[in-house]
């Protein structure tokens, strides 16, 4: 049996980074299969309930909260292989075959650190580890429908908590207004904003500097 990996929000200022795993034959998988880049929030989430759904379809999902991202011992490429082989352990079987999306410069080092990560708990599989993977094989197309949905999910979550806080990414004007308007307010930045992204320690330098000036 095939695995595909792949992860969302890898890059965000806000929320967690997501890995998600999905087990099953290619000729298995619900038709309009693709990266999730390339569909509509509506088909994604159509895409992702007709595979948890799917009885010869198995999914397993990884969180990576802010606090782990911002902790100085680690960094983002060790993170992405922790999150790919957490979410792969959850269904696979020894000898499956398991594709995933590269998160390092080099396929071939990543693939090996996702394949002894999944190996050190207790499965050997055979894994393939290729840049734009979900682009290339169905399967990873299928996991990275599945992050991009928990992804937007843990989002959403956010807005119920904290009001409009943007898609998450830097370059939104919506998540840097968010990010500056707390500051402000509180003087701290939220429990899910990444602290360690220069994004925000931009704007608590920025505050840091204002509150000196009103003193």
């Amino acid at each position: 049996m095939r695995i595909g990996i792949d992860e969302a929000g890898k890059g965000p200022v806000l929320g967690p980074m997501v890995a998600a795993a999905v087990r099953a034959d290619s000729d298995s998988l619900p038709d309009g299969i693709a990266d999730s880049k390339r569909l509509t929030p509506a088909r994604r989430e159509e895409l992702a309930a007709e595979l948890r759904a799917r009885e010869d379809i198995s999914v397993g999902v990884a969180f990576v909260e802010p606090a782990t991202i911002d902790d100085p011992e680690t960094d983002m490429n060790l993170l992405t292989v922790r999150a790919q082989v957490e979410a792969a352990v959850e269904i696979a079987v020894a000898e499956d075959e398991v594709v995933c999306d590269a998160g390092d410069v080099s396929e071939e080092r990543f693939g090996r650190r996702v394949r002894d990560g999944i190996a050190e708990r207790g499965t050997s599989v055979t894994v393939h580890a290729q840049h734009r993977a979900d682009d290339e094989h169905a399967i990873v197309g299928a996991a990275s429908i599945v992050a991009k949905v928990e992804r937007d999910r843990r989002i959403e979550a956010l807005e119920s908590e904290y009001g409009e806080v943007g898609s998450g990414y830097p370059s939104d004007q919506t998540t840097r207004d968010f990010l500056r308007e707390f500051v402000r307010e509180h003087g701290i930045l939220p429990a899910c904003a990444r602290k360690s992204w220069s994004t925000c320690s931009d704007l608590l330098a920025a505050h840091e500097q204002a509150s000196l000036g009103d003193f």
